[in-house]
C-alpha cells in the first residue's frame, strides 16, 4: 500500500508518494499525521490519500504514525487542495493552517560545538572574515549548549548567521544534524483521588488512621471529604479543603481506602466566561422569520450560500442561533466565524446560554494547550459549535451542517501574510465540500458580495429594520473647516462637545471613534520642517505615552488579529489633522516614546531637532490617547476607557474592557477599529466620529468602500434601545460620496455608485486581480527583479493572446520600505490572473490572488 503525502515544508508545493510499512497499514488512513524522510531530513507529513500503486520507483517508507486519529477530515483535505490551486500557495502551507500550533513541527538543524567548552578567547575572537557573527555564534553555543536553528534565529534578528554556521561545520568547529522537534503540545493530566471502598467501610477505619492527634485529624478530614465526592477530585482541592498532605493520601491508598491516579483534563478557555441567562422565547419579526425559514429549508437539500443583509441591530445573531439549533437537532455541527477577537466574548455568551457544554472557542490569544484541547474535542465530536476568528474555519468538526461568517465584509477575514487567503471565500468553498449551508451576514457587505447576490451566485436575504422600537440613529455631519473659521481649533466640534456633556449628564454612554492609535500623528520641527521618521520604514513616527520600557520592538508586527490596514495606512492621511489642534501640551519627556506602527521601532522623544538642533520640535495631529486625555480634561467626572491595540495586548483584555463598559462602569469608550465590529451596547446613545476622512484618499481602489463600511458600522452602535441615539460625524470632506452615503445609512446608494466606479475603471467584480510583491534589502535589486518579471509577463501575455489581461506596474509599493526592506509590486488585472500565473516559477515573490488592497 502507498500513501500520498503533503510534507510540512511550507515552500514545497508537491505531493509525494511513500510506502506504508506493513506494521502501520491497519492504522494509517487519509488525514493522518505521520513522520517521513525527505531528502536528508525527517519531516512531518499529512496523508492525503492511500493508493494500491505508485508511478514512483522505489519510494521511501513512512517512519512513524504520530496519531491514529486523522488530523484532517476528508472535506478539509479537499479544501486544502482547492485553496492551494486557487490562491497559488504551496499545498503544505495551506495544510499547515489546519494543524494546531504546537502540534505541527518543521524539520530543523541541530548545531553543537565539537569541543565541550571554549575558552573566552576562542568564543569571541575566532579569526574568520565574518568574525563578528562567528564570535557571537560560538559564544552563544558555548553559553547555552546545543541549539536548533530556529532557537538561534531569536538571537540573530536580521542577521544571516547560517552561512557562517555552515562554514564552521565544514571546518569541523561545529557539528550539525537534521532533527524533527517533538510536538510542543500534549494532553494535560492531573493527579486525583477517589474513594475506593463503600462509605460504610471507610467510616469503620476512621479511628485507626494515625498514631498522633494531628495525623489522625488530617487523614480523617481527607477521608470524610472524599466520601462526599461522587467522582475523582484534584489533589489540590483535597489539600485546600482538608489540610492533609501527599503522605497522608498515600497512607490512605496503602490501606486500600482510596485510589490515587491521573485524570486527563481539558484546558477550556470558556471556563472563565460568565454564563448569562437569556430569554429563549424571543419573538422573531416577520423578516427574521422569513429569512430563517429560507435558510433551514435548504438544510436537507443541496449546499447553499446566503447573504444575510441586515441593518445594524436587525437581529442577525438570533437567526444564527436558531439555525444552529436546527442543525444540531439534525446531528450536525456549526462553525461561527467572527472577524475580531473583540467580538468573541459577547457572541460566545449568547451561544453558551443557548447551547451549554457544546461550544468551543478558537482564536490566536488562546494558549497552545487550550487550542489543542479544543481541536481534539471538536475532532472527536464532543463539541457541536465552534466560534472564533478566521483560523476557526479549519477546526476538524466531523459533520458540518452550517457555516456562519458574521460581519463578512470585514478585512480581518483576509490573511495578509503568506499563505494569503480569504476566509469568506474559503468558507463558501468549505460549505460546498461539506454539503453544508453558508450564511454571510453583514450590514455593509462588500461590493463583490452584493454583486454575487445580484447575479444570483448566492441568495440574498434582507432585514431592513431593527428589531427594537428605535430606528437607525440620525447622523449629523459637521464640517470641521467651518469650525476652524469660527475659531474652534480643538479636537471636538461644538456640537459634539455639547452632546457629550448632555449624554454624560443623563447617565447614558458614548462612544468616541478615531481610526488612529497613539497621541500624535507625527513629530515635526517648526524651525526647519523636519519630520521624524522610522529608519526602517521611512514612515512618520507616532507619539505614545507610557509605553513599557521593555517593549519588544517587533511586538507590533506580530499581531494576528488584526487591526484593519486602514489604521496602519492612516499615517500618511491624517497629517491635515494638525489643523484642528494646537500642538499637544508638552509631556514629561521621560514618559513618552515614539513608535513605528509598521515595524515596532521605538525611540525616546528628542529634546532637539536631529536636523537643525532647534528645541522647537513638537507633536502634531491626534490619536486615541490624545482624544482620551482631552475628554478627561473636559469632563473630569466622566469615567473613560480606551480600546485600541495598545490596551488589548494582554490575554482577556478585550473581554475585560467590553465587560466594564457593558456593565456601565465607564461613561465614554474611546477606541479605534474594534468599535466597528458589531457590538451590541444598549446604553450607548451617542457616537462621535472624530475624523471620518482617515483613509479616503489612499491610492487604493477599495479605499472608499472601507471607509464607508467603517463609518456605517460605527454609527450603528448608537441607539440600539428604546432610548434612541444620534451620531456626530466630523469631517474635512463632507462632500465625499462615502461620507454622504454613510451619513444617510444608504448602503444601496453607495453600492450603486461604487459599482459604477469599479465598472468604469475595470476593478472587481468586473475583473480579477493578482498582486505580486518582491522584497529585498537593496532597492536597486528589488527594482531590477520587478522589471525582469514584468518583461516575462508581457511576453507571456502576447504569446497566449490574453488581450484582456494587463499589468499595472512595476512600481514601488505604497509603503515602499518596511522594517528595512524595500518592496516593489506588479498587479495583474484580467479575467483569470490565477490561471495566467499558474505555471510560472515565482519562488521569491509574494503572490496574492484577489487581494483586498493594492497598498
Amino acid at each position: 500500500m502507498f500513501a500520498r503525502l503533503a510534507v510540512n515544508i511550507p515552500a514545497i508545493s508537491g505531493i509525494f508518494d511513500y510506502i506504508v510499512p506493513s506494521e502501520l497499514a491497519s492504522q494509517i488512513q487519509a488525514g493522518c499525521l505521520v513522520v517521513a524522510p525527505f531528502g536528508n531530513q525527517t519531516v512531518q507529513g499529512i496523508v492525503l490519500e492511500l493508493t494500491d500503486s505508485s508511478p514512483i520507483q522505489n519510494p521511501k517508507a513512512i517512519i512513524d504514525l504520530l496519531d491514529p486519529a486523522p488530523a484532517l477530515t476528508p472535506p478539509q483535505i479537499a479544501l486544502a487542495i482547492r485553496l492551494a490551486d486557487s490562491t497559488l500557495n504551496p499545498l503544505a502551507s495551506i495544510v499547515n493552517l489546519m494543524i494546531p500550533t504546537g502540534l505541527s513541527q518543521q524539520a530543523d538543524i541541530h548545531y553543537e560545538l565539537r569541543k565541550p567548552t571554549l575558552s573566552k578567547d576562542e568564543g569571541t575572537n575566532y579569526s574568520e572574515p565574518s568574525s563578528k557573527i562567528t564570535s557571537r555564534l560560538l559564544a552563544l553555543l558555548n553559553e547555552r549548549g546545543a541549539l536548533r536553528g530556529r532557537q538561534i534565529d531569536s538571537h540573530f534578528a536580521k542577521v544571516d548567521w547560517r552561512k557562517t554556521a555552515n562554514m564552521l561545520v565544514k571546518k569541523g568547529v561545529l557539528s550539525a544534524k537534521n532533527v524533527l522537534p517533538a510536538p510542543r503540545v500534549r494532553p494535560k493530566f492531573v493527579r486525583v483521588a477517589q474513594l475506593s471502598v463503600k462509605p460504610e467501610a471507610a467510616e469503620v477505619e476512621m479511628e485507626s488512621l494515625g498514631s498522633t492527634k494531628q495525623t489522625l485529624a488530617r487523614r480523617q478530614a481527607a477521608l470524610r471529604f472524599l466520601i462526599q465526592q461522587p467522582e475523582a477530585i484534584n489533589l489540590s482541592w483535597v489539600y485546600a479543603e482538608t489540610g492533609c498532605n501527599l503522605a497522608d493520601l498515600q497512607e490512605l491508598e496503602e490501606r486500600g481506602l482510596i485510589r490515587l491516579f491521573e485524570n486527563e483534563i481539558f484546558r477550556d478557555p470558556l471556563g472563565k466566561i460568565e454564563k448569562q441567562a437569556t430569554n429563549n422565547e424571543l419573538n422573531l419579526t416577520p423578516e427574521q422569520n422569513a429569512a430563517l425559514q429560507k435558510i433551514t429549508s435548504t438544510f436537507n437539500l443541496q449546499p447553499s450560500t446566503f447573504l444575510l443583509y441586515g441593518v445594524t441591530g436587525s437581529g442577525k445573531t438570533e437567526i444564527y442561533l436558531r439555525a444552529a439549533e436546527e442543525v444540531i437537532q439534525n446531528g450536525k455541527q456549526t462553525l461561527v466565524l467572527v472577524p475580531e477577537i473583540a467580538l468573541t466574548p459577547q457572541l460566545v455568551r449568547r451561544f453558551l446560554s443557548r447551547f451549554p457544554g457544546q461550544v468551543g472557542l478558537v482564536h490566536s490569544k488562546l494558549s497552545e494547550g487550550e487550542r489543542y484541547d479544543t481541536w481534539r474535542r471538536a475532532r472527536s465530536g464532543k463539541l457541536n459549535i465552534i466560534i472564533g476568528a478566521r483560523s476557526a474555519l479549519f477546526t476538524p468538526l466531523p459533520n458540518i451542517g452550517l457555516i456562519v461568517v458574521d460581519e463578512c465584509h470585514d478585512s480581518s477575514y483576509y490573511q495578509a501574510e503568506p499563505p494569503y487567503y480569504n476566509a469568506v471565500n474559503a468558507a463558501r468553498e468549505y460549505a460546498l465540500l461539506c454539503g453544508a449551508v453558508c450564511v454571510l451576514g453583514s450590514a455593509t457587505p462588500t461590493v463583490e458580495q452584493r454583486h454575487w447576490a445580484e447575479i444570483k451566485q448566492i441568495q440574498k436575504l434582507e432585514l431592513p429594520e431593527r428589531v427594537t422600537d428605535s430606528a437607525l440613529p440620525p447622523v449629523q455631519v459637521v464640517d470641521m473647516r467651518e469650525e476652524l473659521k469660527n475659531g474652534n481649533r480643538g479636537i471636538f466640534s461644538r456640537s459634539l462637545s455639547e452632546s457629550l456633556a448632555e449624554t454624560i449628564s443623563r447617565g447614558e454612554q458614548a462612544i468616541i471613534f478615531l481610526n488612529r492609535r497613539g497621541t500624535a500623528t507625527y513629530i515635526f520641527c517648526r524651525e526647519c520642517g523636519h519630520v521624524l521618521k522610522c529608519p526602517n520604514c521611512e514612515t512618520p513616527l507616532t507619539l505614545h505615552t507610557g509605553l513599557p520600557e521593555s517593549r519588544n520592538a517587533k511586538s507590533t508586527t506580530r499581531k494576528e488579529n488584526h487591526e484593519s490596514r486602514i489604521t496602519n495606512y492612516a499615517t500618511r492621511n491624517t497629517q491635515h489633522a494638525s489643523g484642528i489642534t494646537q500642538p499637544h501640551p508638552e509631556h514629561n519627556r521621560g514618559d513618552v516614546s515614539l513608535l513605528c506602527h509598521r515595524c515596532g521601532y521605538t525611540r525616546q522623544m528628542p529634546k532637539t531637532c536631529p536636523n537643525c538642533k532647534s528645541d522647537q520640535i513638537r507633536e502634531y495631529g491626534l490619536g486615541s490617547e490624545k482624544v482620551e486625555a482631552d475628554i478627561k480634561a473636559m469632563f473630569p467626572q466622566a469615567r473613560t476607557l480606551r480600546w485600541d491595540w495598545d490596551t488589548t495586548r494582554q490575554k482577556d483584555a478585550h473581554e475585560i474592557i467590553l465587560t466594564h463598559f457593558a456593565n456601565h462602569q465607564a461613561d465614554v469608550l474611546v477606541g479605534t477599529q474594534m468599535l466597528a465590529k458589531g457590538l451590541d451596547l444598549p446604553m450607548v446613545t451617542l457616537v462621535g466620529i472624530v475624523l471620518a476622512d482617515v483613509g479616503l484618499n489612499l491610492p487604493d481602489p477599495f479605499a472608499s468602500e472601507k471607509v464607508f463600511q467603517t463609518l456605517t458600522q460605527v454609527a450603528g452602535r448608537a441607539g440600539r434601545s428604546a432610548r434612541g441615539g444620534k451620531v456626530i460625524l466630523q469631517t474635512f470632506m463632507p462632500e465625499h460620496y462615502a461620507i454622504q452615503f454613510a451619513a444617510g445609512h444608504d448602503v444601496n446608494g453607495f453600492y450603486e455608485r461604487e459599482l459604477d466606479y469599479r465598472k468604469k475603471l475595470g476593478y472587481p467584480p468586473f475583473a480579477k486581480l493578482a498582486r505580486l510583491e518582491y522584497r529585498h534589502a537593496e532597492n536597486d535589486r528589488a527594482e531590477e527583479e520587478a522589471n525582469k518579471l514584468a518583461g516575462r509577463l508581457k511576453v507571456k501575455i502576447e504569446a497566449e493572446k490574453r488581450r484582456q489581461t494587463e499589468l499595472i506596474g512595476p512600481v514601488p509599493s505604497f509603503f515602499s520600505k518596511v522594517d528595512g526592506i524595500y518592496r516593489w509590486q506588479i498587479v495583474v488585472r484580467g479575467p483569470d490572473p490565477a490561471s495566467f500565473l499558474q505555471d510560472l516559477k515565482l519562488n521569491d515573490w509574494r503572490v496574492e490572488i484577489d487581494p483586498i488592497s493594492l497598498l
